[in-house]
């Protein structure tokens, strides 16, 4: 047998005794019969090694050989290359997925093959799963067994459900394991010195992965400090940013160890952590209101003024925490009805005592500490006012107990003053709780609902000051002033919180022309209207000068909708009619900005309206425009995301695993924040889950 210098070694079909038909396959090829000097002499020529047993498909015929030779299956993986000119040149055979040599031996082991698993060795197993997208019944379908895949699945599972390490060497998980893939035997079960080693092979893989995401991106970033039971200090360092399908992304991007809680050793472990990741653009970083943050963001400011991707000098860095302040205002106001909540706590906790209730569906005991807790046990306290009151006459033992205290100096049951007292405080105080939860929202876009809230508490406190109630007239007035403090003046707030709400289309400047002129004389309204547009302007011309906008495309959505609506003559020229105003009303407008002003606002009455996709849908309209949203929207309203991080880390770092080094630490806390962001999660649940957070 011959072989080609140009085509690899194949075996040479026979015919059939029936038809003569060539078959469509060959047995595998058997080294032994062949020679091997023949082969030695192709491999040479071709400089590849020896062709492993392989399969052959006998689909193409070779070209320049006789019309029974057909082309191996090794072609439909490998290109060949010529390298070098004239008599010196050489052809080598390359892997269109890898770029090295191997030919069909190398196919199921390149790892950039997207066909990899259908080529592995090994028998398939047919097996039911279950429909996506919550449809009922299951699909059929072939599956091989992979050790390696079930390892990785394993070592995701310890770092998501926050397992230990020895998880795995308990009898009973072992035995449920075999049970659910008898292709598992005992040993291959990896032990928890494995696991942990698999751990931070997950934490380097996924680290790769977040900083391609994060190249060239500019981030808002929050941070705070907490101590484990080790008494060892923590730093949580979280980015957010918009990526370019305008998804909105959360990731810690440390959670190590520091030597204080100082600002200027807080800022220095931010600026070594983001250089680690080749992060050279901070837009904000949200914080509360210690002093010590103050000096960190002083110190930031200073060291990161050169970066690249610094934004007009990182002169609005500084982004104050607005649940922190939230806080702040609601603890003046609880001040005043302090001794009826705590005769009201002592009811409920005396009455879930005497009937053994566990379940917070019925009463809710609150965390003194935690005002939205608080509020929770009071509005569903509210319900069992005559019970407390009816109890406090026909109960012997309910009476007596807070007899007992009384004596003692405690506090006695609450009357029917208590009661009247917090019932009227829950009204107001359901304003705050709203406002908290939005501005506690980290899967959702939160600053450009930020003055909504402002505003409408801003509004509720004024006017309850005027209030005939003595009590809830004082208690206006205490949160007023703390108000004032933080919210009051212009420069208390940062600007790009006024700039999300001109960002959003439904908007602009025209809600805060109202807003402004409700609070403010109309000469101050305007003086601040103003103050918000010169701004825009600013961040408008700073990404001028780095994105040049191509020609303008009408958006996909538009084009979309003309062409569907061509059926319907009515909404067709409705859609022209909407798209003249749109031009005329653009008329006169040097660019995107003030065309975006100049428009009327859009989707106001759309329930369901999401800005990011709005944005997406229009990014072509206004391409320098759009820049400037996606890192100014991207602006979190709080950093109360870290209670779920802490809470993560207490579990982590809990008595029973209080040897793990702050390394480790790390690697599990990032590494589930990480793959945790696969999951998909609705925003309402996303909602709830951060309410369920603040309760523990």
């Amino acid at each position: 047998m011959e072989t080609s210098t140009n085509e690899p070694f194949v075996q040479k079909p026979t015919t059939t005794q029936d038809d003569g038909a060539i078959p469509t396959q060959v047995e595998d090829f058997d080294t032994t019969q062949a020679s091997t000097a023949t082969q030695a002499e192709a491999a040479t020529a071709t400089e590849l090694p020896p062709i492993p047993p392989c399969q052959v498909s006998m689909t193409v015929p070779v070209s320049g050989t006789c019309s029974g030779r057909k082309k191996s299956v090794v072609w439909g993986h490998f290109e060949k290359v010529k390298i070098g000119e004239g008599d010196t040149s050489k052809t080598k055979v390359i892997c269109n997925y890898y770029q090295k040599s191997n030919l069909l031996a190398h196919v199921p082991i390149c790892p950039k093959n997207p066909n990899r698993e259908d080529l592995v060795k090994g028998h398939k197993t047919l097996v039911f799963e279950p429909k996506k997208d919550g449809e009922d019944g299951f699909h059929l379908v072939s599956t091989i067994f992979s050790i390696e895949a079930s390892r990785k699945a394993l070592a995701e599972m310890i770092i998501i459900d926050e397992l230990p390490f020895r998880y795995v060497e308990g009898y009973g998980f072992k035995k449920y394991v075999t049970t659910l893939q008898p292709k598992l035997r005992l040993k291959d079960i990896p032990s928890s010195q494995t696991v942990a080693r698999d751990v931070i092979g997950i934490y380097n893989s996924e680290r790769e992965k977040l900083r391609k995401s994060l190249k060239g991106c500019k981030v808002c970033l929050t941070t705070n400090t907490w101590t484990s039971i080790q008494n060892l200090n923590y730093m949580c360092l979280t980015c957010h940013f918009i990526d370019d399908a305008w998804k909105l992304h959360k990731r810690i991007l440390n959670f190590c160890q520091v030597e204080d809680h100082k600002g200027e050793t807080i800022g220095r472990k931010i600026e070594m952590s983001l250089r680690e990741w080749g992060i050279d653009g901070i837009f904000t970083l949200t914080v509360d209101n210690t002093s010590s943050n103050l000096t960190t963001i002083k110190f930031l400011q200073r060291v990161t003024k050169d970066w690249k991707g610094i934004v007009l000098e990182n002169e609005f860095m500084h982004k104050r925490c607005c649940v922190h302040i939230l806080n702040l205002i609601v603890g003046e106001g609880l001040k005043e009805i302090d001794a009826s909540v705590a005769k009201v706590r002592e009811a409920v906790r005396s009455f879930m005592e005497w009937l053994g209730l566990e379940s917070k569906s019925l009463l809710s005991l609150d965390v003194s500490t935690r005002w939205n807790s608080t509020y929770i046990m009071l509005e569903i306290a509210e319900n069992f006012e005559k019970v407390f009151l009816q109890m406090d006459f026909e109960d012997y033992g309910y009476s007596s107990y807070f007899r007992t205290k009384e004596d003692g100096g405690g506090l006695g049951s609450p009357c029917m003053s208590d009661f009247q007292n917090c019932w009227a405080f829950v009204t107001f105080l359901r304003l705050f709780y709203n406002a908290m939860k939005k501005f506690s929202g980290f899967l959702y876009i939160t600053s450009n609902a930020f003055y909504d809230e402002i505003f409408v508490i801003q509004e509720s406190i004024s006017n309850l000051v005027k209030s005939q109630n003595t009590l809830l007239k004082n208690t206006a007035t205490n949160m007023q002033t703390k108000f004032e403090k933080y919210w009051g003046k212009w420069e208390k707030i940062n600007p790009l919180l006024y700039v999300d709400v001109v960002l959003d289309p439904r908007k602009k400047l025209r809600f805060l022309k109202f807003s402004f002129s409700k609070i403010y004389k109309n000469t101050v309204a305007e003086v601040k209207v103003d103050k918000v547009k010169d701004l825009l302007y600013r961040l408008y011309n700073f990404y001028s000068s780095i994105h040049s906008p191509n020609v303008q495309e009408q958006s996909g959505s538009e084009r979309t909708e003309f062409k569907s609506d061509a059926s319907d003559p009515y909404v067709m020229v409705h859609s022209q009619y909407e798209r003249f105003l749109q031009v005329e009303q653009s008329v006169g407008c040097s660019n995107e900005l003030e065309k975006y002003l100049a428009e009327n606002c859009d989707c106001r009455k759309d329930l369901n309206f999401e800005i990011l996709e709005w944005w997406r849908d229009n990014c072509s309209r206004y391409q320098v425009l759009s820049k400037v949203a996606k890192d100014v929207l991207v602006v979190p309203g709080s950093a109360i995301a870290f209670e779920s991080t802490f809470s993560t880390g207490g579990q982590i770092v809990d008595p029973f695993r209080s040897s793990l080094s702050p390394l480790m630490v790390q690697n599990l806390i990032c590494s589930q924040n990480w793959l945790q962001a696969t999951i998909p999660i609705s925003h309402r649940q996303s909602r709830d889950d951060v309410k369920e957070e603040l309760l523990r």
